[in-house]
């Protein structure tokens, strides 16, 4: 993309109304623009990563075995009324009435709906294990939304719902889908930890958040320090196998880390004392086994093996893709912008034309532009007619992972400038190698 071809609106001095730094970012790189509280439009630079965002997501249930779909964002009352959920929920449900005088709702989740989607189609064990889960926009109507898309009322959710014939079959669901967030987590450049919960309105007995270490988190949590150094890394794991996700699920859940509504101060103190640590934490996701607790009320049975019918048990796991995006800014930040890892990065390189308008230097540019192109990479060509300051604030600012600087001195000397912008290091090589180079970061990703 060249820039002088692109809508980028960045802002040049910090939004009073932001709060946190994601929000500052966010609204200065041009990638949101608040419509009303807590509701965004998502302009082309935060559209794109909340797309790269999204198909990690997809790319990663899909390695779990799970199916996706797509539920609406309205949802009929009675559903909710038939598991008892309507008027518990409270006032962070928006209500509505349409011109049939029916009651819908804006689905802030979709264990109901999933629900009345399963008892209709499934009806013999033979055709479980199951999980469905899709991507959508839901609507909770927080009394003070702030911090930009970390608590805003319209979000971008990832909520997949397991049904299995038993207790020991759903908690193996619970366990692939800790798995699979793990990895989903890591290759954002995320350390999400997985922490004991509580389960709030949608219910049960086990949950954990994976909860985002950062100064401006919403949620106290209290952890040993050795949880920080585990890692998922490469290895292999196959989700059907028991043994081997349940070692997992240990592997990451036996030191202790809790957030504060299941804080247990006993616990916690019997940690050595140097590796007692407290924090906040942003919660990324978060998944639960309920059992019956859906099932039971509206009539989700399969005819199992003796050929009685029983409720099947579920559980429900859910990401918050939009919420994430804010996550990934807080964890990765410098005092000139954002820091973008290479999964999520909306572009894949910055080219900086120096002195535009010079023909060996547009030449150059164009070269190193197109054959990028070429190699299936996304570049952000910045052809515009700037001084070099501006040029590199704005490529500070957006924070893509690597930057190719082209100029006229350079190039007398057959050298580009590549530059790391997490590092800050640049050196000279040639334009063909500077092309290999980001070919080969993103070749592994």
């Amino acid at each position: 993309m060249r820039l002088t071809r692109y809508f980028l609106p960045v802002l040049k001095e910090n939004p009073a109304e932001a709060q946190i730094v994601s929000h500052r970012y966010m609204l200065r790189a041009g990638m949101i623009k608040q419509q009303a509280a807590g509701i965004y439009s998502w302009l082309p630079m935060g559209y794109k990563v909340l797309r790269r965002i999204e198909q990690i997501v997809h790319e990663e249930q899909a390695r779990a075995g799970h199916i996706s779909l797509l539920m609406p964002t309205l949802q009929p009352a009675d559903l909710w009324r038939e598991s008892g959920r309507y008027e518990d929920y409270g006032q962070e449900m928006l209500r509505i009435t349409d011109r049939q005088k029916r009651e819908m709702l804006y689905g802030p989740t979709n264990e109901e709906m999933i629900t009345d989607i399963f008892r209709a189609h499934v009806n013999s064990y033979k055709d479980l294990p199951l999980t469905l889960y899709h991507i959508q926009w839901k609507f909770r109507d927080e009394m003070r939304p702030r911090f930009g898309v970390m608590r805003g009322r319209e979000f971008l959710m990832k909520d997949g719902y397991n049904f299995d014939l038993t207790k020991e079959d759903a908690l193996h669901a619970y366990n692939r889908h800790l798995v699979s967030y793990l990895r989903t987590y890591e290759r954002m450049g995320l350390q999400a930890i997985p922490m004991r919960a509580d389960s709030g309105p949608i219910g049960g007995d086990d949950t954990h958040e994976f909860l985002v270490l950062a100064e401006t988190g919403e949620s106290e949590v209290f952890y040993d320090s050795a949880v920080t150094d585990i890692r998922l890394g490469e290895r292999e794991i196959d989700y059907d196998n028991k043994a081997q996700c349940q070692s997992v699920m240990e592997e990451f859940t036996s030191l202790y880390a809790r957030t504060d509504e299941t804080h247990d101060a006993a616990l916690f103190d019997a940690i050595p004392e140097e590796r007692r640590k407290s924090a906040r934490g942003i919660e990324v996701g978060q998944i639960f086994y309920f059992g019956t607790k859906y099932s039971d009320p509206m009539g989700a049975t399969v005819v199992g093996p003796d050929g009685t019918r029983t409720p099947v048990h579920m559980g429900s796991h859910g990401i918050g893709v939009s919420r994430l995006l804010g996550a990934i800014i807080e964890a990765s930040h410098d005092d000139k912008g954002i820091i973008w890892p290479e999964g999520v990065t909306p572009f894949h390189c910055g080219i900086v034309n120096l002195k535009q308008g010079d023909e060996a230097t547009d030449a150059a540019c164009e070269h190193i532009y197109k054959a990028l192109k070429l190699l299936g990479l996304d570049p952000l060509y910045d052809d515009r007619d700037e001084r070099a300051g501006a040029k590199f604030a704005t490529m500070d600012l957006i924070g893509l992972p690597w930057r190719i600087t082209v100029g006229p001195r350079g190039l007398k000397n057959g050298v580009v400038e590549l530059t790391s912008r997490r590092t800050g290091v640049s050196e000279e090589i040639s334009a063909e190698d500077a092309v290999a180079r980001i070919a080969a970061i993103y070749a592994d990703i």
